[in-house]
């Protein structure tokens, strides 16, 4: 530098400019404050400070003669006087630069880059003034100024041409000086000539390159110089970057022959492989030495010397990333033209035994173990170097690579190199695919292979840190995949979705992500880093639905993310909705999907959208609400479309025959916004969530709203208090505007049932059933078979259900209708199987309907109509009791099954029923029937088949004597069930009419002669106990309505004779019983004053008389047909009084109750007979009557003594008499 100080540029130096300003005496003081603030100024050795502190003065003496002064005008001097001040400032500052400490130097090199913008040509001449003046600064000084050199020309906006060639030379000659500096000092001025290149980089360059080429290998310098331009993006215009690029292929052309030099060869493999201060960062010089490596290689044309230098070249180590990815560079760069050559060396190092080893091996024990431990990471990279610069002849070798790629991704060592040099590698290799034309019709055979191992790679990536960008490589290799032929199939797409949504939503929160990184010595920007990673996997999502563009795939997708949008965290549920409206999003805006398909199962997604806009968490209900309105947007295009689509369908159809043209295109469809939509658009962003979400229902089918429900339903058992609430709002609003048309509503009751027990939340459960009311409008039949199913244990939640389905009067009349018909339904066990297709499932509806019309009498909202359907349940409970005994009555081999069921649950119904009925009769206000039979101790008669209808009788008895006010309701309730074909139902009816025949009511519905027809054909009723019943009932018309017309008792004394006669070969206890107790009715009647009625009962008694077997069978026909005295009475009363203890009491007992006839006749024959009785069993009448009895036949005689037949005044006197006497004893 020393030799080129005549060649300066300018003749005046700054002491000369400035000494005509001051005289010699004067100095010009620069005081230079330090500043204090943060330096990244590159430090240097400081061993030669305090040299060049002392061999320069700290002033500067500015001297000129008086005469040149005086020559200059006022204007000119103030500017020179200017410049003058400003050069010594300047040169001051470039004097202290040597002594300043790193904080002060930036300061200086600031001001002075300041000072470049106003005066650059000053500046750049004081710099180079320093530089010539004084020759002998230190290293560390020039080192300085160079970096303020390099400042200023980078500032520097013009270069003149002079200042330029004086710095390039200035720069060349110090770029290759050994200092004490070493390297930093070099690239200091190799920096210089880098900035010159801002300027004027062709007259750089072929400085370069002429030092290229002299066949002597370059100083390190000048590939630092060639690498800080190849790397630079600042530097070079777009077409400057090509004229440089084309360029250095020349360069490396030229270059070729000195691959066959051995010393240049030599020198360029040692430099390569010379390890370098720091390995975690190639130097420039090494990054462009590979670069320039691998033209000099494409550009060879030998394969054979290819060859050779590429297996030299991966012989040494491949310990560190940068050296493995030169490597990699140089062998793809070589690959453009030589494809076969390195494709074999890279097969045969693969196959080498180091490579082999390093397969296996997982713990390197010495320092040549690490040369060769990541040798497959370089092979990695090395395929996606060759595919990426391949171009277009990779498509061939494409499965090839891949099958390599994977091989080396599965059996080497697992660790963080690998990892990152397969996705590298991965990455260029879809990035080559990509570019290549043709590649969408290529049939490859390794891409369901290399999507394995993504997905491998993402699941062992750590789920609780986010430290690099591994995820999101993969998953942008996955949307490249995804688009390439065969398409995946939709196992390995759905573990793609399921491991790609794992490994991005299950991440920790971002502040727990930046706690990991904390003690990084460089921490990753996490939220960037995050956010770049759900942008992958958003393109991967829309690179999915591109690919097929239907509503299955839509569905498909959504059906991974619903597992996630259900999360019980709120930040996986975040993550989730984003992915989904941002899917949603782009579906709106691109209009890809057909609209002649109908969209897959959306309900579920309205349903979902719709509860998470309720979410607590803020960002989750803004991108729930702005998902939701995207979909509605997305529904009301699809409907136009599909509209417009059909009508222009006949149109497009022919054309298509004519052309061959595609009906429809999804990639051709443009998101035009209609003008309707727009409107919608407006409208519907302007809604909160409950409001979109009843939008969207209005477009939804009966299939969509039937998965929206169950979607809502299943919301119902989440854990999370939000999503409940939530649900059964949305539960609510469906059924509200849609219930009636719903189907599976049975399926729909179930489900909610399931899930009432888990709702804790009383706001959700009260909009749940009313939800269930709601629905019982138009379903409530279906309703109340499905509860039904599921009352059998009754708990607490299903009873909430019936109360909710009767909450509305109208209901809960249809609902009790309901269950009245399933309580009717009443098959047995062990016949029911034969002719039904479900019976046990039908036993079990009626004892069930049994059990819940007992609970139902106590809720409130059926009070009002279990009060008008009483009749009904009066009726129905008192047959179902029957009909419960029925199913515990010993008969036909049962299966064993059944057989526990019915032994089981009988008792307990048995209980039920009859507690079902006595709550009727109390909660109805029939308190009096009820106290009627408590009071007796009398309920215990239901509990017994043998019993039960004596209970019944009883109830029905105890109605007609408290005057019950149902008696007509009920009898009209009776009629129909006289015609049932159940047998218990025609018995209860018939067993409950007889003692209705009592009450004056029954002639408000059923005349006596209707009566009497009913009960004659009860006498033809194929049940043996029926006709029991009905010929009691008909005794009962005969022998206690004495007010009746003769014609008809007359009538029904003959029926009873002939049904006596007709069942006479029949031995039947009931009918049996039912003739004892006629007999007294029918002897009293013989002296009844209607001659046919007496007739009739003469006929009738014998017809009996023979049925009951008596002896003397003769004799009663004489005294029945001739004898009228004293004597043919005592014979009829032996007949009847002497047959068992039994018997006598029924006979003494109806005698009794004759003493209050209306019939004078009938009254003195019953005296007569009871005083028969009390001559011979004194004892066994007084034991039977009481006071009012005594009293009345005391009455009864005392009028007999005034009878006009002497033969009764007699009797009557005695018996009076004796009456005294037997009543005057004490009873025993």
């Amino acid at each position: 530098m020393d030799g080129q100080c005549s060649e300066r540029p300018h003749s005046r130096t700054p002491t000369g400019r400035m000494s005509s300003a001051v005289s010699q005496n004067s100095r010009i003081s620069l005081p230079v404050s330090t500043s204090t603030k943060d330096s990244s100024c590159m430090k240097v050795p400081q061993d030669s400070a305090h040299r060049d502190r002392c061999s320069h003065p700290t002033t500067i003496i500015l001297h000129k003669s008086q005469s040149s002064q005086a020559t200059l005008m006022p204007q000119e001097h103030r500017m020179f006087m200017t410049e003058a001040y400003s050069a010594a400032t300047c040169f001051k500052m470039l004097q202290d630069m040597n002594s300043a400490d790193p904080f002060h130097l930036k300061y200086i090199i600031k001001k002075i880059k300041n000072m470049a913008h106003g005066s650059p040509k000053l500046v750049m001449e004081t710099i180079h003034d320093y530089f010539i003046d004084n020759p002998e600064i230190s290293s560390r000084h020039k080192f300085r100024l160079f970096q303020t050199l390099e400042t200023v020309i980078r500032a520097s906006d013009i270069l003149e041409e002079t200042w330029e060639k004086t710095f390039t030379r200035l720069a060349l000659e110090n770029m290759t000086k050994a200092t004490e500096l070493e390297d930093i000092y070099q690239d200091a001025a190799s920096n210089v000539l880098v900035a010159i290149c801002r300027h004027s980089w062709r007259a750089v360059a072929q400085h370069l390159e002429t030092e290229l080429l002299t066949g002597v290998f370059p100083h390190r310098s000048l590939l630092y110089v060639m690498g800080i331009l190849s790397s630079s993006e600042e530097l070079f215009s777009q077409e400057d970057k090509a004229c440089w690029e084309e360029q250095l292929i020349q360069m490396a052309i030229k270059s070729v022959p000195f691959l066959s030099t051995d010393v240049w060869s030599k020198e360029l493999l040692w430099t390569l492989t010379t390890p370098s201060w720091t390995q975690q960062e190639q130097s420039p010089e090494k990054a462009f030495l590979f670069t320039y490596y691998g033209l000099i290689l494409q550009a060879e044309k030998n394969g054979a010397t290819v060859r050779r230098h590429l297996q030299a070249l991966l012989e040494t180590s491949h310990q560190w990333p940068k050296q493995r990815e030169g490597m990699a560079l140089t062998l793809g760069l070589a690959a453009t033209r030589h494809l076969d050559d390195v494709w074999a060396v890279l097969d045969q190092f693969g196959r080498s035994r180091p490579v082999r080893w390093s397969l296996h091996s997982s713990s390197p024990k010495n320092s040549e173990d690490l040369r060769w431990k990541w040798a497959s990471s370089t092979i990695l990279l090395a395929y996606g170097q060759v595919a990426a610069k391949a171009r277009a002849h990779i498509l061939p070798w494409v499965d090839n690579i891949v099958s390599r790629m994977v091989f080396y991704f599965h059996y080497s060592s697992w660790d963080e190199t690998l990892k990152q040099s397969f996705l590298t590698a991965t990455l260029m290799l879809m990035g080559a695919v990509s570019r290549s034309e043709g590649a969408h019709s290529y049939e490859f055979s390794q891409t369901s292979e290399l999507l394995q191992c993504l997905m491998v790679l993402m699941e062992k990536e750590p789920q609780d840190t986010l430290c690099t960008r591994s995820r999101q490589q993969a998953m942008h290799i996955a949307s490249s995949l995804c688009k390439l032929r065969p398409p995946i199939d939709l196992e390995r797409k759905s573990q793609l979705l399921s491991t790609c949504f794992r490994s991005v939503f299950a991440l920790p929160l971002l502040d727990a992500l930046e706690k990991h990184t904390c003690l990084f010595l460089e921490p990753p920007n996490i939220q960037s880093l995050y956010s770049r990673t759900t942008e992958a996997l958003d393109l991967m999502l829309q690179s999915l639905i591109m690919q097929n563009p239907t509503a299955e795939e839509l569905h498909f997708l959504l059906s991974h993310l619903y597992i996630w949008l259900a999360s019980e965290k709120a930040h996986e549920r975040q993550r989730a909705v984003h992915s989904c409206m941002i899917l949603l999003k782009f579906l709106n805006h691109n209009g890809y999907l057909d609209p002649k398909e109908n969209f897959k199962r959306i309900g579920q997604l309205v349903g979902i959208l719709g509860m998470l806009c309720q979410d607590p968490d803020r960002a989750t209900q803004h991108c729930s609400l702005e998902g939701a309105s995207h979909l509605y947007q997305l529904l009301m295009r699809h409907k136009i479309e599909a509209l417009q689509a059909e009508s222009q369908a006949p149109k497009e159809l022919s054309q298509a025959h004519s052309d061959g043209a595609p009906l429809w295109n999804s990639r051709d469809q443009k998101a035009t916004p209609l003008g309707p939509q727009e409107m919608a658009k407006n409208h519907i962003f302007q809604l909160c969530g409950s409001q979109v979400i009843k939008e969207i229902m209005q477009q939804l089918t009966l299939a969509e709203l039937n998965d929206l429900i169950w979607t809502a339903i299943d919301g119902l058992g989440s854990t999370n208090p939000f999503r409940v609430q939530a649900a059964s709002e949305m539960l609510l609003t469906a059924i509200q505007e849609h219930g009636a048309k719903l189907e599976m509503v049975s399926s729909m009751a179930q489900a909610i049932r399931l899930r009432l027990c888990s709702v804790r939340i009383p706001q959700a459960k009260e909009k749940t059933l009313h939800a269930i009311t709601l629905l019982a409008r138009s379903h409530t039949r279906e309703l109340v078979a499905t509860f039904l199913d599921i009352s059998i244990p009754l708990d607490s939640h299903t009873f909430q259900l019936w109360r909710a389905l009767g909450a509305e009067q109208p209901t809960s009349h249809l609902v009790l209708t309901t269950l009245l018909a399933w309580l009717q339904e009443r098959p047995l066990p062990t016949g029911a199987s034969d002719s039904s297709p479900c019976p046990k499932k039908t036993y079990l509806r009626s004892l069930a309907a049994m059990n819940m019309l007992h609970e139902l009498q106590f809720a409130r909202e059926f009070k009002q109509a279990v009060q008008e359907a009483y009749p009904k349940l009066f009726v129905a409970l008192l047959t179902q009791m029957h009909y419960v005994l029925e199913l515990n009555l010993p008969g036909e081999a049962q299966p064993k099954p059944q057989a526990q069921e019915a032994a089981v649950s009988s008792p307990q119904s048995c209980s039920t029923s009859l507690e079902a009925l006595k709550s009727l009769l109390s909660t109805t206000g029939h308190w009096h029937d009820f106290a009627h039979l408590e009071l007796q101790g009398s309920w215990e008669l239901f509990t017994s088949i043998h019993t039960y209808l004596k209970g019944v009788g009883l109830l029905a008895r105890a109605m007609v004597q408290n005057h019950c006010k149902q008696i007509t309701a009920v009898l009209r309730q009776l009629l129909p069930s006289l015609q049932s074909p159940e047998e218990r139902e025609r018995k209860v009816a018939i067993l409950i009419l007889t003692e209705f025949l009592y009450s004056p009511a029954l002639l408000e519905v059923l005349p006596k002669q209707a009566a009497l027809t009913v009960l004659a054909q009860g006498l033809r009723d194929p049940s043996p106990e029926v006709r029991v019943l009905s010929l009691q009932g008909l005794s009962n018309i005969l022998f206690h309505a004495d007010k009746e017309r003769d014609g008809i008792r007359a009538a029904a004394m003959a029926l009873f004779g002939d049904l006596v006669v007709a069942m006479a070969d029949r031995e039947l206890s009931g009918l049996r019983t039912q003739v004892h107790q006629s007999m007294v009715p029918l002897l009293l009647h013989l002296k009844d004053q209607c001659p046919a009625v007496a007739t009739q009962a003469k006929f009738a008694f014998y017809r009996c008389a023979v049925l009951l077997r008596w002896r003397l069978l003769h004799t009663l026909f004489c005294t029945l047909a001739w004898e009228r005295g004293l004597s043919a009475r005592h014979f009829l009363w032996t007949c009847l009084m002497t047959r068992s203890q039994e018997e006598f009491n029924i006979h003494l007992s109806q005698a009794l109750s004759y003493l209050h006839s209306h019939s004078c006749h009938i009254k003195t024959w019953a005296a007569l007979f009871i005083g028969y009785t009390i001559c011979y069993h004194p004892q066994a009448v007084l034991q039977m009557l009481n006071a009012v009895d005594t009293n009345l036949l005391f009455r009864t005689f005392e009028h007999l003594k005034s009878d006009p037949e002497p033969s009764i005044r007699e009797f009557a006197t005695s018996q009076l008499s004796f009456l005294h006497k037997v009543s005057a004893r004490p009873k025993q």
